[in-house]
């Protein structure tokens, strides 16, 4: 992988909004295309293929390759994009209880940008388990950070509902 491969793959990403939903199938052939170049066995290859099949709808085709991303060593913050794009999936595909088991470990990771990503999607998991109430403190809790006022009131709400 060099720089000019990730600037490459950062611009077909950012064409995805304007894509049609009928040319889905076009924007994951560019995908692997990109993924073609990747050396055998690189973690990127099954990560971006997973992203560009959970973008166009298709979480259950995305979940083999996010697992197979992980354990071919993905690691670092897109190793973290893939848990949680990952638990997104199963929760898609019925699976929520697995989704909050790859999760409930990145609320003690080390934090970086994708924490609140962390909460939104393992609070989705949750409720869809019925678990509405977890799910909810989760989300308060990551609100509460990003309130001009009241960050104290809803932290303490956010650690009632729990």
């Amino acid at each position: 992988m060099t720089e000019d491969w990730e600037e490459r793959v950062a611009a077909a990403w950012a064409t995805f909004d304007d894509c049609p939903e009928d040319r889905a199938a076009d924007f994951r052939s560019v995908i692997d295309t990109l993924v073609a170049e990747l050396p055998s066995g690189s973690p990127l290859g099954p990560f971006e293929r997973a992203c560009a099949f959970d973008s166009t709808g298709h979480s259950d085709k995305a979940v083999p390759l996010y697992r197979e991303a992980l354990a071919l060593g993905l690691t670092g913050y897109k190793g973290r994009r893939a848990k949680i794009q990952l638990s997104s999936s199963l929760r898609n595909i019925g699976q929520a209880e697995e989704g909050v088991k790859l999760l409930t470990p990145e609320l003690d990771a080390p934090s970086d940008e994708l924490d609140d990503a962390v909460r939104a999607t393992l609070a989705l998991c949750l409720s869809s388990l019925g678990r509405d109430r977890e799910g909810l403190a989760l989300v308060l809790g990551a609100l509460a950070a990003h309130l001009p006022r009241y960050q104290r009131s809803m932290a303490n709400y956010a650690a009632a509902l729990r």
